[in-house]
């Protein structure tokens, strides 16, 4: 177990199985999400009907501009790329309609959907132990620097100035303009 570092919470805890995923993530075809949804339509459909923003979607960009003008694009010939992600998902393309733009897909066969399969668990779940982070201490001149304003703010009021400066230093440019005890007009 090591901790969430996709969250960045450090208290979320990953099994370092789950963790190489967030790291390295599976690659997959272009289309390889088309492919997922017309499997798992598959298990309780015979008819899609997709729009193009839809499979846009689906594939995470765009799809080619010979997709959107010509009709042969959608043809069934398995030698493309994009073909073979309805084919191999069991699946036809019926109808194109370029001009509403839609695709209707048919099932041909039956491709079982497998959803992942999760490994079994033998022992039972013991959390590593996660240490809090504790706050870095200031260092002893930070805190010398805050005393010494401190003890000069208390020394300002004792003499009874009005207003007193906090713990804010003068800008560099007010330090050459003007002495310590003149004002600006």
């Amino acid at each position: 177990m090591i901790p969430d570092v996709a969250t960045g919470n450090p208290l979320a805890m990953l099994c370092l199985h789950c963790a190489r995923g967030v790291v390295s993530p599976r690659s997959r075809s272009k289309y390889g999400g088309l492919n997922g949804y017309l499997k798992f339509r598959g298990s309780f459909t015979n008819m899609v009907r997709l729009t193009f923003a839809r499979i846009d979607g689906l594939i995470g960009s765009n799809l080619p501009m010979k997709a959107y003008r010509e009709e042969e694009w959608w043809s069934s010939s398995s030698s493309n790329v994009h073909t073979k992600s309805w084919l191999d998902a069991g699946w036809k393309v019926k109808e194109v309609n370029l001009k509403e733009g839609f695709v209707v897909f048919e099932k041909v066969r039956e491709v079982r959907f497998k959803k992942r399969a999760k490994s079994k668990i033998d022992k039972p779940f013991k959390p590593v132990r996660v240490r809090s982070s504790a706050r870095k201490k200031p260092s002893k001149t930070k805190v010398s620097q805050l005393y010494a304003r401190i003890k000069n703010l208390e020394r300002q009021r004792a003499e009874g100035k009005k207003k007193i400066r906090g713990l804010k230093p003068k800008r560099h440019y007010v330090k050459k303009l003007y002495k310590p005890d003149e004002k600006p007009k």
